[in-house]
């Protein structure tokens, strides 16, 4: 089975296909805490109500320690606000490409 790479655009937001999500499956996501340090694999925080900031690794590597704790920081922070989804510091956004 062949998959077909290919994007649409739908009510004005882009619909990536599943060559997109084999993409990100295959870039390592990592979990950052906030004292800046890599914790292990994405998805095995202790606190599943407020899980730690992930990132993938290639990423997390070029960021310094104080950048990464700057940007778990803030996803920790907006998690005990209730909210699940935090954008990164502009240092620590992922751009896909």
């Amino acid at each position: 089975m062949k998959l077909i790479h290919t994007t649409e655009v739908c009510r004005g937001k882009v619909i990536v296909s599943m060559g997109e999500l084999a993409r990100w499956r295959r870039q390592n996501w990592v979990r950052v805490g906030t004292d800046g340090k890599i914790k292990g694999p994405c998805g095995t925080s202790k606190d599943k109500k407020n899980p730690d900031r992930c990132l993938p690794l290639a990423k997390a590597r070029r960021l310094t320690k104080r950048q990464l704790a700057k940007t778990a920081r803030k996803k920790k922070r907006a998690g005990r606000q209730g909210k699940t989804v935090v954008s990164n510091t502009p240092e620590a956004r992922v751009r896909n490409t």
